[in-house]
């Protein structure tokens, strides 16, 4: 059939976007037999020999109660699991000292599902008529949510302060001036903000945190924190941070970066009026979320192994890589004015060419001819409005991988910059 006519929601969504050309890429690497590959620009987590061990035992221990088939045979709620979400209500009473029950949570399958309902839930067109917009405190930010609203230009953004450090890292910082100034600007339903961050390793201070916190409650809307990397798992962190919640904060998680992306196991912490509308629209997209993950970890939750297994073997893996990273980074780099944010969470590594000739976009093409896989930066700087170069020079790179992969990889960009 030619010349299909799409609905507005049609065309924006079956549009080319960044996130998808990501997963595409990501994709076609992985199932390609090419060995001249270097894909540094997917977020999948490493694979963890230890770590998948003690999956597959735990899948294990299930076929052989068969309790299996209960897993996979039948629909949970539009919550999620029952028994899933009161093991994690009880070990964040229990560690964090939170005041939560099984009506704060809710699952959903997987992140980008939750900030889709989440986003499209606060902001967009409102019943009087009106509209509101998510605001990111800081930029660059997650390249999945860039796509995620139902109307245009749902994002409005703040052009971060930059703060050099010695051995030419660098961090972003939040302009709190600005972003008050934005929020009197604009009708704002909810601000956003993941910590750690992707692309960047940055993690907001607990000072910083306060602060959104405030400011979100003064202007009575939520504050949305994206935990996809951070505390009690995977916990790749590499600073000091502590994790919070309070009614009015909507703390996102994920099973993903724990090392079971394929499960696509998201989990919501909010308030009991959202945690419900978020489980009713789970009913009318979904049904019901993702069993399998909850399947497998809810008795590891319930025994605290979980949290040891991220202490003792997921935070020091990634930890490792991390700093692997900023070695190879100042060898190959040694005479290049080329930038690193700080590494201080998740795994990627956010280059920052100030210097460069051509834009991150290009970059990204050419590297691709020379089977190198990068994200171009300008894909996380959404809601926007200034002409900044800034979005036209950074890339963002999976640091996750190998010594050998990461230092040819990197050797490549140099060649092609240079």
């Amino acid at each position: 059939m030619k010349n299909i006519k799409y609905s507005k929601f049609g065309i924006k969504f079956s549009s080319e976007n960044g996130i998808t050309r990501l997963m595409d890429d990501l994709g076609s690497a992985n199932h390609s037999n090419d060995t001249d590959i270097v894909m540094l620009g997917g977020g999948n987590p490493a694979p963890i020999n230890q770590l998948n061990e003690i999956f597959i035992k735990e899948i294990t221990k299930l076929i052989d109660k068969s309790e299996i088939a209960s897993v996979i045979g039948r629909y949970d709620s539009p919550r999620g699991n029952a028994e899933f979400i009161k093991a994690l209500s009880i070990m964040f009473n229990k560690h964090y000292k939170w005041d939560i029950d099984e009506s704060n949570i809710v699952i959903t399958n997987g992140s980008q599902n939750s900030f889709f309902s989440l986003f499209n839930l606060l902001a967009g067109e409102m019943q009087d008529g009106s509209s509101r917009k998510i605001l990111l405190p800081i930029v660059p930010e997650y390249i999945g949510y860039a796509d995620q609203g139902l109307t245009e230009d749902i994002f409005v953004s703040i052009q971060p302060d930059i703060v050099f450090l010695d051995n030419k890292q660098y961090k972003y910082q939040i302009n709190f001036d600005k972003l008050k100034s934005t929020i009197k600007q604009n009708n704002i339903g909810a601000i956003c903000v993941s910590r750690p961050t992707n692309p960047t390793g940055n993690v907001i201070t607990d000072i910083e945190l306060k602060e959104l916190t405030t400011i979100a409650q003064d202007n009575s809307i939520p504050l949305i924190v994206d935990n996809a990397y951070g505390q009690p798992f995977p916990d790749a962190l590499y600073t000091n941070a502590n994790l919070d919640w309070n009614n009015n904060i909507v703390l996102c998680m994920s099973l993903s970066k724990l090392g079971l992306p394929g499960l696509r196991t998201g989990i919501v912490i909010a308030n009991r009026e959202i945690a419900q509308a978020l489980s009713r629209i789970n009913g009318v997209l979904t049904l019901a979320p993702n069993s399998m993950g909850p399947g497998i970890l809810t008795r590891m939750i319930q025994d605290d192994e979980l949290l040891q297994v991220c202490s003792d073997v997921i935070k020091p893996f990634y930890k490792q890589k991390a700093d692997n990273a900023v070695t190879i980074f100042n060898e190959v780099f040694t005479d290049f004015p080329v930038y690193m944010h700080k590494l201080e969470g998740a795994f990627f590594m956010w280059l920052w060419f100030p210097e460069l000739k051509i834009t991150s976009e290009q970059l990204y093409i050419e590297l691709k001819k020379k089977n190198v896989y990068i994200i171009p930066g300008h894909n996380f700087f959404m809601g926007m409005e200034s002409d900044w170069d800034h979005q036209n020079q950074c890339i963002r790179i999976n640091c996750a991988k190998d010594e050998d992969v990461l230092r040819k990889g990197l050797e490549i960009i140099l060649k092609t910059v240079t």
